[in-house]
């Protein structure tokens, strides 16, 4: 195996396979001057980069053929580049304009199928479980306890589950705040994966139940059912009764052949490290072309993670009013940064930084790989459910758990998750874990679903995308498990922006 990697011919910096020692002397093929000899001038941690052309201070310092920052000094040939003489170029808001490139995928006419559930409103879902969503974080040992009991009861029931999403929020909110939990929970009502939903409420809180229906929008009564626990005497009975029925309901569902253009599939990123733009970011990317190839839909998201890449996403938006969408997205979401006096660009985590990553434009453009070559056909807000198939972006924070949620709320039955680090969660929807090494893939064999570290070991893209590609299709049709599925792991967080009372 090489020990260094140069993924474009303008790059002035190599990502080291392997940790190399000072003095080293190493062998490199670059894509435009063929074999150099360098010395190694510092120890250089594996993902890591080492520069192989000189950079003066002040200079662009290029990586996938494009700025990920500017020298703080001098920095020769074979010096390790990193935090300490690489800073971020980025600063403020900026204006853009549209540059359209050209559009370099065609939907094909694909005769392949899952195996998934058509729902009464002829959406597709891959799972048949019951959800229990409460309106306020009050009662959430209540639907835990519920849940559980539920699962007791109806464990040899015709249904992969009963699953309830602790959260904290739905009282004691005002304004944006108040509407995003409502949008939250209430697209995640909505979602097909949950044959049936008993919404759980209070009675006391701001999210009251009355006010959420209307949030939530038309829905089947058999569907989604609703219980206040300050009504009743005894909530727990009422509500495994009223669980009981959603159970015989969801019965009434059998899996059927249903084309790809039905699955949606998010695309989230955590625990980067120097190998996620390498590996497991352009192989997720290449898979979400060919969902979008064959008329499915893939969900990005991460905003502050598209600053410094913003203008690749940009370009590929399909009309010019898209465009707009997506820079409103991207400064909508600066401003926010503005209002509460913090620095636009604090970013990459310490753990990014640990794992060879050095600044925002570094992280963003292996992030925003994810989205492959696909047009962007759509942006949508925070909490909203997307109608339009092919790339769509939706307006979430980069943080896990949050983005994972709206990610779900959006419609994604999958969640495609790259990690050079690590990390156990799971969202509403089954989380695939991709590994970006096999280092961590063999480590942690009950996190990881996949590991994208073979690219780097001699596996070819197309061979490894259509694999993947199958992988998606197995777990769609309930023929496989994602860990989290297997540990319990389910999680929800809403974002939130402004005071409790």
């Amino acid at each position: 195996m090489n020990k260094f990697v140069q993924l474009h011919a303008d790059d002035d910096v190599v990502i080291s396979l392997e940790g190399i020692r000072k003095g080293q002397d190493l062998e490199i093929q670059a894509r435009d001057k063929g074999i150099m000899q360098i010395k190694a001038l510092d120890d250089i941690p594996k993902g890591h980069k080492m520069l192989v052309r000189p950079v003066h201070a002040g200079a662009d310092i290029i990586k996938f053929g494009y700025s990920i920052g500017k020298a703080k000094e001098h920095i020769a040939v074979g010096e390790w580049v990193h935090t300490h003489n690489l800073q971020s170029g980025l600063e403020g808001i900026l204006d853009y304009s549209y540059q359209p490139s050209s559009p370099l995928l065609k939907t094909v006419n694909s005769s392949q199928t899952f195996q998934g559930y058509i729902r009464e409103n002829g959406e597709a879902g891959i799972r048949n479980e019951i959800w229990i969503i409460n309106t306020v974080g009050c009662i959430n040992k209540t639907c835990e306890v519920l849940a559980r009991m539920g699962n007791e009861q109806f464990k040899e029931r015709q249904i992969d589950g009963i699953h309830h999403f602790s959260h904290p929020y739905g009282c004691s909110q005002l304004g944006d705040d108040l509407s995003h939990t409502q949008k939250l929970l209430a697209a995640l009502a909505q979602h097909p994966n949950a044959a049936g939903v008993l919404i759980v409420g209070l009675g006391c809180e701001n999210n009251q139940i009355e006010a959420f229906k209307e949030v939530i929008g038309d829905f089947s009564p058999n569907r989604i059912k609703f219980l206040k626990a300050q009504e009743v005497n005894d909530e727990l009975e009422v509500g495994l009764r009223l669980i009981g029925e959603l159970v015989e309901y969801a019965k009434g569902f059998d899996r059927v052949p249903i084309p790809i253009s039905k699955l949606k599939i998010g695309l989230k990123c955590g625990g980067s490290d120097g190998f996620s733009g390498i590996t497991a970011n352009p192989l997720v990317g290449a898979v979400s072309d060919l969902i979008v190839e064959n008329g499915g839909t893939t969900i990005l998201t991460e905003v502050p993670e598209m600053f410094g890449a913003e203008t690749i996403l940009m370009n590929r938006a399909k009309d010019e009013e898209t465009f707009q969408k997506i820079v409103n997205l991207v400064n909508d979401f600066k401003q926010y940064f503005m209002r509460h006096d913090q620095e636009i660009y604090e970013n990459p985590s310490p753990g990014n930084k640990e794992g060879g990553i050095s600044t925002l434009e570094e992280k963003s453009l292996g992030c925003t790989q994810k989205g492959g070559h696909a047009s962007v056909v759509d942006v949508s807000g925070y909490g909203e459910r997307i109608v339009k198939p092919g790339l769509n972006l939706i307006n979430s924070p980069g943080n896990d758990l949050v983005s994972v949620t709206a990610l779900a709320a959006a419609g994604a039955h999958i969640v495609l998750f790259t990690t050079g680090r690590g990390t156990p969660f799971g969202g509403p929807v089954p989380t695939v874990k991709i590994a970006t090494n096999t280092e961590l893939a063999n480590r942690k064999k009950h996190w990881i679903d996949y590991n994208a570290g073979q690219l780097i070991e001699g596996q070819r893209m197309d061979e490894l995308k259509e694999d993947l590609f199958q992988f998606i299709l197995g777990l769609s049709s309930g023929t496989r498990e994602t860990n989290n599925e297997k540990s319990g792991y389910r999680e929800i967080s809403i974002f939130k922006e402004g005071v409790i009372l």
